[in-house]
């Protein structure tokens, strides 16, 4: 992996890599703060929606501590995709709704131009390295190793694969030859290839909206636009790679119920999603 060191320097922040960069949120005053959202982190032209979740959790947790929160991390964030964003400059506006001991809770809306593009509802709190663990039944996916899954790059309209690695078992990926199966599912391997940084309890809100749809396997179309994501983070992960699973739990009136999981190399969950979305078939069109 290259170091941080080693990237060009740009003059357009929009084209800066590094998650940590390209989600970094800078204060105005008045609880609100600007962003530079990257071409980098962009499906088809539009910024990817875990990519917003960093840049809406960076909001929160900048606003959070300003008021003294002393929490770390964004722990649960709900967002609803109320417009498509843009690459370029962006305005956030957060409110504080209330600071904790155990949790803190905040607004985020992200706009362009004064038109509302995005909102968040996140919850903040603090993970620890290596927490007692009471009770645990997520199951791991069962993967084939690394080096039998399939690379993708995620094709040329697909930034974020620029920023992130990610090899997908064969048995879920029949799709890239044109092969419709019956199962809406897809798993493998994600890791973080950012040039500068590894996954943490942050950067993985991106990881849990970074897989294609698992409504390809089933033969969508290309055009499957979130309406609400949430995502929550449970744990700290402990590797560079992550095990994940993503699937359609119903498809029914245009619209889709999908979950994702990820895993380290421990066989501990360490963050899931939900997300709805729009979805269209060939057939349908």
């Amino acid at each position: 992996m290259a170091k941080a060191s080693s990237l060009p320097v740009v003059s357009d922040p929009t084209l800066v890599r590094p998650l940590r960069d390209a989600a970094a949120v800078e204060p105005l005053g008045g609880g609100r703060f600007s962003v530079q959202l990257s071409q980098y982190y962009t499906v088809v032209g539009r910024p990817n929606g875990g990519y917003l979740q960093c840049v809406m959790a960076n909001a929160a947790l900048a606003a959070a501590h300003a008021e003294g929160s002393p929490h770390l991390h964004a722990t649960a964030v709900t967002t609803n995709y109320v417009g498509a964003p843009t690459i370029g400059p962006a305005t956030l506006e957060v409110d504080v709704r209330r600071v904790g001991r155990g949790a803190s809770f905040v607004h985020v809306m992200l706009r362009e131009d004064g038109q509302l593009m995005t909102e968040s509802l996140v919850t903040l709190g603090t993970l620890h390295e290596d927490p007692t663990n009471r009770y645990h039944d997520a199951t791991p996916p069962a993967v084939p190793p690394l080096e039998e899954c399939v690379a993708s790059n995620g094709g040329t309209d697909i930034n974020i694969m620029k920023s992130a690695e990610l090899r997908l078992d064969p048995a879920t990926a029949a799709w890239w030859q044109g092969t419709i199966v019956d199962r809406a599912e897809v798993r493998g391997w994600i890791r973080l290839s950012d040039g500068a940084s590894e996954w943490d309890a942050w950067s993985v809100l991106f990881a849990s909206d970074a897989l294609p749809p698992a409504t390809f396997p089933i033969g969508s179309s290309g055009w499957v636009p979130t309406l609400q994501l949430t995502s929550y983070v449970r744990a700290i992960p402990q590797s560079n790679w992550l095990r994940v699973r993503q699937w359609c739990v119903v498809v029914e009136e245009g619209l889709v119920d999908e979950r994702c999981e990820l895993f380290d190399d421990r066989d501990r969950l360490v963050a899931s999603s939900s997300q709805l979305a729009m979805v269209r078939f060939p057939q349908a069109d």
